[in-house]
């Protein structure tokens, strides 16, 4: 093997190597995830000498309440799924049917990806939960649901202790409130639609009467359910550059074994 021949195979591993690299680094810039809010503290620590720090967002607390179903359900309910959840009333005079029948397009919108079958996506569901809930009753609830044909398997219509779902509004997901103690046109509530992930993180918050915020809704949710879950880390994880390099390395150890065998033949 001359040396022509030898750098030729040389270049021709190399190429595929910084390829990769280049790929990875502007495919890392160019997703853009949707943003954390909500911190509860940060964590200073040192890494290699370095002084780094570390957010630690707020996590939404577990609360249990009654679906339209009448089934109690809680957090533990939607393990692993990402969260789209308003807050609503079903004497509402004003926004809520409107926000309703957004909520159900985007619902509609989002499915598993299968032609046939059933397309509900597993990965996904919505939560609305009545800020009236002495009179939304689940026979209340039920109604709502069959006005707005609402899926029961993908999105729950909720009442419970009011107390629990005001402090939860308030404290948990950072939204106003006023109680309008039975009188309808005195409840007031966000038109807000929070998307929180998997971990139970808040990360968004969108008009649901303004179409420019459904759609950046849409695309974060896709996003979203291309995050990986920092708790689980894949084998590979971290490992894909060493893995490289020495998968160079082997292949030019045996080039030069050859290149060096072939010389002392000659």
């Amino acid at each position: 093997m001359n040396k022509k021949a030898l750098l030729a195979v040389m270049i021709a591993l190399l190429i595929p190597l910084v390829s990769y690299f280049i790929v990875k680094g502007k495919s890392e810039k160019a997703i853009h995830m949707p943003r954390h809010y909500l911190p509860d503290s940060i964590i200073s620590k040192t890494q290699q000498g370095k002084k780094v720090s570390d957010t630690i967002w707020h996590q939404v607390s577990d609360i249990t309440l009654t679906n339209q179903e009448g089934k109690q359900v809680n957090w533990d309910s939607l393990r692993g799924k990402i969260v789209i959840l308003d807050f609503f009333f079903t004497r509402c005079p004003t926004i809520c049917p409107s926000m309703t029948k957004n909520m159900k397009r985007l619902a509609e919108s989002i499915h598993n990806g299968k032609r046939v079958g059933d397309k509900t996506n597993k990965l996904v569901h919505f939560l609305s939960i009545s800020i009236d809930p002495e009179r939304d009753s689940v026979e209340r609830l039920k109604y709502w649901a069959n006005r707005f044909q609402v899926n029961p398997d993908q999105w729950w219509l909720l009442t419970g202790d009011r107390k629990k779902i005001y402090d939860f509004a308030l404290n948990d997901i950072k939204l106003g409130l006023i109680d309008g103690e039975g009188v309808d046109t005195n409840f007031v509530h966000s038109d807000k639609f929070v998307l929180i992930d998997s971990s139970r993180r808040v990360r968004g918050y969108y008009s649901g009467l303004d179409s420019a915020d459904l759609a950046e809704l849409s695309r974060d949710l896709v996003m979203l359910t291309m995050e990986k879950d920092p708790k689980r880390k894949s084998f590979f994880a971290g490992k894909l550059e060493i893995m490289a390099v020495a998968f160079l390395c082997a292949l030019l150890g045996v080039f030069l074994l050859l290149y060096f065998l072939n010389k002392k033949k000659n």
